[in-house]
């Protein structure tokens, strides 16, 4: 160090294990101010640059961009934001990297004339994958002037979110459910089921409000394993579909309403996909919105089907 306390761009290099170009290089970015020049023109750095240097050095060896770097360095507080940045970032590569991965194995596991067509399926998927499409289906499927609200609650339970570490037969699911909410549908209004054509004599906004809450009570009565029968699950689903029509729930209503809720297979099959989905290496899988549909149908039924003997 020079009689000044001053050091040059060399010294600064060799105390802190680095090259002059990496001195210069963080300099001529401003993260690295220079204290003077010498007669001849030369950097200058004071006893602080040191520490500052090993700064950077450290957040960059994080992998943090040099401007994130520099606001680090301008503010004591903005290091956790930084951080929590990368790690957000970090993380978004790290699933694009295991569905990748997902995807390759399923590739080289699947017999040879099976690879075409599930490469086509595969490639037509980000990595990671982008739910956009799925909640597009289900704007296009649902009634039109649906409150904000309602619809919200509805796309919100309809579309899964792909699992952080999928297994190649998950990305077989996702590639197929993805292909099948983009595909044409088959007939006119807007692809929707005849109970929300504007000719029936329903509430669709009320019908909605209300399936929600019955699907979120049968599926805590799955989850606990028990049969589809009668209670507040089925009440509440009745309820929905009573009100939507503007009458009441009555014997005669259910004894009816069994008749008239005919499968829709479209919808059939997406829950399908979507049970393949979101199915956990072990135990029992999370009811969807469409196997809870399904116990309340057969708890409905059962309310008319003669005891056995």
């Amino acid at each position: 160090m020079s009689v000044d306390g001053l050091l040059s761009i060399g010294e600064l290099a060799e105390k802190a294990g680095v090259t002059v170009k990496t001195v210069r290089f963080y300099s001529d970015r401003g993260l690295l101010p220079e204290a003077a020049r010498s007669s001849g023109g030369h950097r200058r750095y004071g006893p602080e640059a040191l520490d500052r240097l090993r700064t950077i050095r450290a957040l960059r060896s994080l992998g943090l961009p040099v401007p994130d770097v520099g606001t680090v360095l301008d503010r004591e507080d903005a290091l956790r934001d930084v951080v929590a940045g990368q790690l957000r970032e970090l993380g978004t590569r790290m699933a694009a990297l295991r569905w990748r991965e997902a995807a390759l194995q399923l590739l080289q596991d699947c017999a040879p004339e099976e690879r075409a067509d599930r490469l086509r399926l595969v490639g037509a998927v980000s990595a990671p994958p982008d739910t956009a499409a799925l909640a597009r289906f289900w704007r296009r499927w649902l009634p039109p002037r649906l409150p904000a609200r309602v619809a919200a609650a509805v796309i919100d339970r309809a579309v899964p979110q792909p699992p952080s570490d999928p297994t190649p037969a998950q990305v077989l699911a996702f590639a197929r459910l993805h292909a099948f909410v983009s595909g044409d549908c088959a007939g006119g209004d807007r692809c929707q089921p005849a109970a929300h054509l504007p000719d029936r004599d329903n509430r669709p906004a009320v019908l909605y409000d209300g399936l929600v809450e019955a699907y979120t009570l049968a599926s805590a009565q799955m989850r606990a394993r028990r049969p589809p029968g009668q209670g507040e699950a089925l009440d509440c689903f009745v309820s929905a579909y009573a009100r939507s029509r503007g009458t009441r729930d009555s014997p005669d209503f259910r004894r009816r309403l069994g008749t008239v809720l005919a499968a829709d297979p479209r919808i059939d099959r997406y829950w399908e996909l979507v049970a393949e989905l979101t199915a956990p290496p072990s135990g029992p899988p999370e009811p969807t919105p469409g196997a809870a549909h399904d116990w309340l149908l057969t708890a409905l039924a059962g309310q008319f089907t003669p005891p056995a003997g």
